[in-house]
């Protein structure tokens, strides 16, 4: 377990992306995911208000009602790390105040919780100021109804600008970044957002950790794949550095007797400040090679070598 910023959220080291929850994967499979990953060590369950509105006839927070019914079934809310978002919902876009306000209050009812253990900012809202946002999350906190608070899709000034008034005020600040960052999508953390994370004791849970299933490695020359990623993942084939990455992939793996979907996400987990990779799962099937990650750990040169295939 790792320890998410000063937080006092303790999370194994993968993430359970619950965007294909009402999507790809129907309750009855969601919940035999979220067995099997808690079945092997997992705690951390990652959600949005707005998963998932892009599917026709889904208005947002389907992900977040099958999270809730399979805590109420199973009773296992006080050992699972929720962490859902608020920002894109179609009825709650944006961070003024009072849609963080009323957002809460919906996940929440979704969820069927009292609290929520770690509440995002799905995106920036620059239209807002940061002292409207961080003021309504500190609310939150201090109500009971939040333990801790991250930021996805911010920029290191705003970012920086958030945790500056947070300090200066004495409110909650926040505790880990998501970024999109994966082994063929490093130019949005890495630079000054990742050192900026470093130097104020953030951490970090990258989203997009298997680059929609491309770094699961099923997506090679000539192969087709059914999957509703498919398309996004099979564009990966044509960059300069894909092959190579898969390439560098395969050598990982084979030396380890394990899963090109193991060693990426290993090569997350041994960046700076990256507690958590998020990857989802539509099928029990597919978890093992998720939670393996917290048995791999991976050589110096090893990751150097896949970084510089990533170059």
């Amino acid at each position: 377990m790792a320890r998410i910023g000063n937080s006092a959220l303790d999370v194994f080291p993968l993430s359970l992306g619950g965007n294909v929850f009402g999507w790809t994967a129907d309750e009855a499979q969601s919940f035999a995911v979220l067995d099997a990953f808690t079945g092997r060590g997992g705690n951390f369950v990652d959600t949005a208000d707005v998963y998932s509105a892009w599917v026709p006839g889904n208005g947002g927070g389907v992900s977040e009602k099958i999270i809730g019914a399979w805590l109420a079934r199973r009773g296992r809310r006080d050992d699972v790390v929720i962490a859902t978002k608020v920002g894109s919902h179609p009825d709650f876009k944006g961070l003024r105040a009072d849609t963080i306000k009323k957002g809460a209050e919906a996940s929440l009812r979704r969820l069927g919780v009292d609290h929520i253990d770690l509440y995002y900012t799905h995106r920036d809202d620059p239209e807002v100021p940061v002292e409207e946002i961080i003021t309504a999350l500190d609310a939150l906190v201090k109500e009971g109804k939040v333990r801790a608070i991250g930021a996805s899709n911010i920029s290191a000034e705003r970012l920086a600008a958030s945790l500056d008034f947070s300090e200066r005020e004495g409110l909650a600040r926040y505790e880990i970044v998501q970024p999109l960052y994966s082994l063929v999508e490093r130019d949005t953390f890495e630079g000054p957002l990742a050192d900026l994370v470093a130097a104020r004791g953030l951490s970090t849970a990258p989203y997009y950790a298997l680059a929609s299933g491309f770094l699961t490695g099923k997506y090679r020359p000539g192969t087709e794949v059914d999957s509703a990623r498919a398309g996004k993942a099979g564009q990966y084939l044509s960059t300069p550095t894909g092959p190579k990455v898969l390439a560098a992939l395969d050598e990982v793996a084979a030396a380890h007797g394990a899963e090109v979907t193991t060693v990426a996400l290993a090569w997350l987990a041994a960046q700076p400040t990256v507690v958590a990779p998020i990857a989802s799962a539509r099928t029990v099937e597919q978890v093992p090679a998720l939670t393996a990650v917290a048995e791999l750990e991976l050589t110096e040169q090893e990751v150097a070598a896949l970084t510089a295939a990533a170059s």
